[in-house]
């Protein structure tokens, strides 16, 4: 497997040290080489790219702003000149931070952390323990304003607890109705798994995930402490 990489710095022998640093490892194509935020972000829009190295201190958008917006975050390297900014960089979940001039040892390190971090996501969706054997049903019907409403379970992102309300969400609606959640999980087949006590979720949805959060396109959902046991991440 190859891995795309983009490299932002406003300096070039940074980007030639980082593209040399990058020359000696398999499986990493560098699909291209940018001087600002402004640039890269033309290029994130033609390709997907697994890994992005990115300056923080860059003039008109810092590096950090920018990750910031990204819709679609790829795994980010954080590398600048000041130490101070480390903090910054690691509460963007990022997986490393590199202090320049980057030496080649530091660099295969964060290349390990970056390698770890794929063999988590490239493993199996979140599973449910086999605890339940309820059969796949096409749909169900809810209580909605005086109504009973026919959903399509295939088409639920997730289910929300709102007190003694559920919120059902799908890709362009959300239905509202008056049950428990608890309730509502008893309607449900093995598609779907509770992650939080406030959230139930379709596995066929899942995105990403995380030890802290399941992820439905843009939408993160909290994994609760006491649901962490349902779950069997591989």
């Amino acid at each position: 497997m190859s891995y795309k990489c983009v490299i932002v710095d406003d300096e070039a022998l940074a980007r030639e040290l980082i593209e040399t640093h990058l020359s000696q490892l398999d499986d990493f194509e560098l699909v291209g080489s940018c001087a600002s935020a402004i640039e890269a972000s033309k290029l994130l829009q033609q390709h997907t790219i697994d890994l992005l190295f990115l300056d923080i201190e860059m003039p008109v958008l810092k590096g950090t702003d920018f990750f910031k917006n990204l819709l679609q975050k790829p795994k980010v390297i954080f590398t600048t000149a000041y130490r101070d900014y480390a903090l910054e960089g690691f509460e963007l979940d990022a997986v490393d931070y590199l202090l320049k001039p980057i030496v080649f040892h530091r660099f295969f390190k964060a290349i390990e952390k970056f390698l770890a971090t794929q063999k988590e996501t490239q493993s199996p969706q979140v599973q449910v323990e086999k605890q339940s054997t309820k059969e796949i049903q096409p749909y169900i019907f809810i209580r909605e304003n005086r109504k009973q409403v026919k959903i399509n379970l295939s088409d639920i992102l997730y289910i929300e607890s709102l007190k003694d309300y559920i919120k059902i969400h799908f890709q362009n609606k959300v239905h509202l109705t008056k049950t428990t959640l608890s309730s509502f999980e008893r309607e449900l087949d093995n598609r779907f798994i509770r992650v939080h006590r406030s959230f139930i979720v379709n596995q066929q949805k899942v995105t990403a995930f995380t030890k802290q959060d399941v992820e439905i396109g843009d939408i993160e959902i909290p994994i609760g402490e006491n649901y962490k046991e349902n779950l069997k991440l591989l």
